[in-house]
């Protein structure tokens, strides 16, 4: 009981205990080791990419084309055409497009030449419809009328949309024009974008890789040079963890700017939601105007959105952090999505016939009766046999990591923090470290806004880049940094 042995005691517990870690790291290094070499020595012989671009009109900004399309420089129709052409070469190979309106799109652009060439106010035209004629995708998660709107679901494989999501809607009233929808996991809850209805996404720099999930048909086309931009929704990554895998800008805005009814399975809007909707460009400078149409209704617009200011040089000035529950991402967010509200898995993977259970489903899978996806059945298990977060912990945990980040932040500073401990991985190798996503829903937990930055490629030619975390409604910190490092790094590299 003498204070030296019980100095020595806690020494030696120490000792060990960061012994432990060290171990654990190994561990995990190791087992990430034999998992890439396991998966490569089926996967790497079957490799593919995307074929070069040849029409250098398909590379430019959605605010290039539009700037082109008002000036007469080239028709809608020309793009449009220019566009769907492509997504017909890449798609057999990446197969992200899963219900195209080609012949649909290519009347409307016909119809915004005519309007064009009557004569219109271009100075009113570049404000009230600044991607006038420009195509664009959304995952097929967001309603679209007339479109079906699966969620990935085979007992929804018929269910068509009877209205338009209200970003959606947005984005048509601002003059762009929708080509397709794209692939999405089941119900949006997994890091690959696979399931039964359309079957798997792949990644257009290696096909043996994965897009991310859950906005992956839509990275995958973008990335492809198969639209300029494509219309996403963020609740756990979902944006930016697709546009990691292909090198491309995703941004998750502030909580509350952009309306979420007819994203997922949302009848109306809600106030108190991790979930937003954001862009995913090959662009920075397509950033602003995107956010600009999502936030236009709404009516802390004036307030929140500043001009953006870009770097001119570098602060000089960095400090490395460690934000408090950091390490419980993961279990955070699972408390989270617990409380949104309008969402139960148990019963949303049924089409809400009836509450499913792990159990019944795993019995399914067995004797060849499964009509979901083995990712939906691990929901199901963590559903039903693991236990809840404690409710006060976990808001206790959320509320100092919020204060935290917020005082380090203020009104002027960013966070660089990692996308991943790896570039896109190999199709399924997910279910063997599913937890990799804890580094996107970490921002959605908190509610911060956050813009994923492509900084190039990898030795194996494979996107990496980091993201980029400003405070709330700070938006404009991340457009300007996004900027920087694009024209620092280069931003969005072709596949090809």
């Amino acid at each position: 009981n003498s204070p030296q042995c019980q100095g020595m005691l806690h020494f030696a517990k120490k000792w060990c205990w960061n012994f432990f870690q060290c171990m654990i790291v190994q561990l995990h290094f190791i087992f990430d080791n034999i998992v890439d070499f396991a998966f490569g020595m089926y996967y790497d012989k079957k490799a593919k990419k995307v074929p070069p671009v040849k029409n250098k009109l398909l590379l430019e900004s959605a605010v290039s084309l539009a700037e082109k399309i008002r000036t007469k420089k080239i028709t809608s129709e020309e793009i449009v055409k220019a566009y769907i052409e492509r997504c017909k070469e890449v798609n057999d190979l990446i197969n992200a497009v899963v219900e195209s309106r080609y012949l649909d799109a290519i009347e409307e652009a016909k119809a915004v030449d005519a309007m064009i060439e009557k004569g219109v106010d271009l100075e009113k035209i570049k404000i009230t419809q600044p991607f006038l004629g420009v195509p664009f995708t959304t995952k097929e998660s967001n309603r679209v009328k007339g479109l079906i709107h699966s969620m990935g679901l085979l007992s929804r494989r018929n269910h068509r949309a009877e209205e338009d999501a209200t970003t959606v809607r947005f984005f048509k009233e601002a003059g762009a024009i929708l080509i397709a929808t794209t692939n999405i996991p089941e119900l949006l809850l997994w890091t690959e974008s696979r399931n039964n209805v359309y079957g798997q996404t792949n990644n257009p720099y290696n096909t043996t890789r994965t897009v991310g999930g859950s906005s992956g048909g839509d990275a995958a086309i973008v990335s492809a040079s198969g639209v300029p931009f494509a219309l996403t929704s963020d609740i756990g990554g979902s944006t930016r963890l697709p546009a990691f895998c292909n090198g491309l800008f995703g941004y998750k805005p502030s909580e509350g700017l952009t309306p979420v009814a007819g994203v997922g399975l949302r009848e109306k809007d809600y106030p108190d939601t991790m979930c937003t909707v954001g862009p995913i460009c090959r662009k920075a400078e397509d950033l602003i105007p995107f956010l600009k149409i999502l936030v236009v209704n709404n009516t802390m617009r004036a307030t929140l959105m500043r001009a953006v200011q870009h770097f001119e040089e570098l602060t000089g000035s960095a400090t490395k952090i460690k934000i408090p529950g950091s390490e419980y991402s993961f279990k955070l967010w699972r408390y989270c999505m617990s409380h949104e509200e309008d969402i139960n898995f148990k019963l949303d993977i049924t089409n809400r016939k009836y509450v499913s259970s792990a159990c019944g489903e795993i019995y399914n899978l067995l004797t060849g009766n499964s009509q979901i996806t083995f990712s939906a059945i691990i929901k199901l298990i963590d559903e039903d046999f693991f236990p809840r977060e404690n409710a006060e912990w976990a808001k206790n945990t959320i509320a100092k990591a919020k204060q935290f980040l917020t005082e380090k932040l203020s009104d002027n500073g960013v966070l660089f923090y990692p996308s991943a401990p790896f570039s896109a991985s190999y199709h399924y190798s997910a279910f063997l470290r599913p937890f990799n996503f804890s580094y996107w829903c970490l921002f959605n937990v908190l509610r911060f806004p956050t813009c994923q930055v492509p900084l190039g490629l990898d030795k194996q030619g494979l996107p990496v880049g980091i993201q980029v975390v400003a405070a709330p409604y700070n938006d404009h910190l991340c457009f300007a940094v996004a900027k920087e490092l694009e024209t620092a790094f280069g931003g969005w590299v072709p596949p090809s």
